[in-house]
């Protein structure tokens, strides 16, 4: 096992290697990917454990291919912060890689259960969070998910740390929300911000990007416009 990697496809403009802690999420997302990339049901996917050997294919892989001065994401096909289990793998992960003099990527949606590892992170990680709704979808759409105000709290507390904070948007299902966070929040470094892209939407997704843009530039704000969304805007009106 290596479990370090390359990532591909869209996963590819967040960052250049990747780790997946766990064997899936049970977070119950209704639009997740992950269980179709990895072919299994829902249940399956829902049966969380961390993966067999992979702290110690970590720190092998670490050193036999000199990985230093790195970002690496964690994670892309679970969240490093997963409901109602034991995550002290994942603070185990960020240790290993800290001390191997590499920084971390990370996004997720467990809210308050990654205030627990602040304390390994420093000016050169990342902590992300992926930003969709308000309360209500939330706990239709993302049931065992961090609440918002948790999500945007270890945002704040993440920051208030001297780590650096991202924000993802992406699913987009309100672009009212995603404006609304652009304005009032200043506590995100930079915001990536991509569109809808496995189930139907009515959308426009041009005028969306576009003001999404304008929104960014009136109000100092650092961002990413992924490649979907970006080649929707690039369509004339």
């Amino acid at each position: 096992m290596k479990p370090i990697y390359e990532p591909k496809g869209r996963a590819q403009e967040y960052c250049d290697l990747a780790i997946n802690i766990y064997t899936g999420c049970n977070h119950g997302c209704v639009y997740c990917y992950a269980p179709r990339v990895l072919h299994k049901t829902q249940k399956q996917f829902a049966a969380v454990e961390p993966r067999n050997g992979l702290v110690d294919a970590l720190k092998k892989q670490l050193v036999t291919e000199g990985i230093r001065d790195r970002e690496i994401q964690l994670c892309f096909t679970c969240d490093p912060y997963p409901a109602d289990i034991d995550t002290s793998v994942t603070r185990e992960v960020i240790e290993i890689i800290k001390n191997s003099g590499n920084h971390v990527r990370i996004l997720t949606k467990g809210g308050n259960r990654a205030l627990r590892d602040f304390d390994l992170l420093d000016g050169g990680d990342w902590f992300g969070v992926t930003l969709t709704e308000y309360s209500r979808w939330i706990k239709e759409n993302e049931p065992n998910t961090g609440t918002p105000y948790e999500r945007l709290n270890s945002l704040l507390r993440a920051s208030e740390s001297g780590i650096k904070t991202w924000a993802s948007f992406e699913p987009v299902y309100n672009p009212s929300y995603v404006f609304a966070m652009i304005r009032d929040i200043d506590f995100i470094d930079i915001f990536k911000i991509g569109k809808l892209n496995y189930a139907p939407s009515d959308i426009d997704w041009g005028e969306f990007g576009r003001e999404c843009e304008r929104l960014c530039v009136e109000h100092g704000r650092s961002y990413y416009i992924k490649d979907d969304l970006r080649k929707a805007m690039e369509v004339q009106p």
